[in-house]
């Protein structure tokens, strides 16, 4: 039996009727990284609290050897690798069910950030060596995309040996469009970047060495 590797994207927020994250990660189900592994793809609620229950359910559902959250980030200009989720929400609008918290913990009482266990170096010098634009970011925010990055890092706290991330992606081309210099990049070029990242983070060592703490 194969081992799964999950991929969420995110539902369109903002008035949007489309989000860059889901068009890209809905493309990946079923796909094989390698003969033991096979990816499940799920779309997430931009909504604070349903997105990490449904989050929670399916990593219940499908135990993954490797978790890597997408979500759109309007004006990044790469595909943006985040590196710490932050134990802060703090919602500029509100969420797709009129939720809009204002300087609270994602989740009272619990640590004030965690790190990407990801290989964020090597997938980035990956990419940028086939020409796709890449970074490391260091801030995801404070809406829906940091709440369900740090709640994934938060479930999996415990469990080491499954990695895990979040990666924001540009703008699609149409949406970009409609924005006067907006940056984007088509679905395709965001797949390729997507299946070269889970294919490394199976293989690579990650940026943080968990069992000591310490940065690479």
């Amino acid at each position: 039996m194969k081992q799964t590797i999950l991929l969420t994207g995110f539902a369109p927020f903002g008035g949007e009727n489309i989000n860059p994250s889901w068009q890209a990660v809905q493309q990946l189900q079923g796909w094989q990284a390698d003969d033991e592994t096979e990816v499940q793809a799920i779309e997430l609620p931009c909504v604070f609290g349903l997105s990490l229950e449904k989050l929670y359910e399916a990593i219940n559902q499908f135990n993954p050897v490797l978790v890597i959250a997408v979500g759109q980030a309007g004006g990044r200009t790469a595909i943006s690798l985040e590196k710490v989720a932050i134990n802060y929400q703090d919602a500029r609008i509100a969420d797709n069910a009129g939720n809009q918290p204002l300087g609270e913990p994602v989740i009272a009482g619990a640590p004030t950030a965690y790190f990407s266990s990801l290989p964020l170096k090597a997938i980035v010098q990956n990419l940028r060596q086939q020409g796709i634009p890449a970074e490391i970011s260091y801030s995801a925010g404070t809406f829906v995309c940091n709440h369900v990055f740090y709640g994934l890092m938060q479930a999996l706290a415990a469990t080491p040996k499954v990695r895990a991330g979040f990666i924001h992606i540009p703008y699609l081309p149409a949406q970009a469009a409609r924005l006067s210099g907006a940056a984007s990049m088509t679905t395709e070029l965001v797949v390729v970047a997507l299946k070269q990242t889970v294919q490394l983070s199976l293989l690579q060592q990650p940026d943080i060495l968990l069992a000591e703490g310490t940065l690479d």
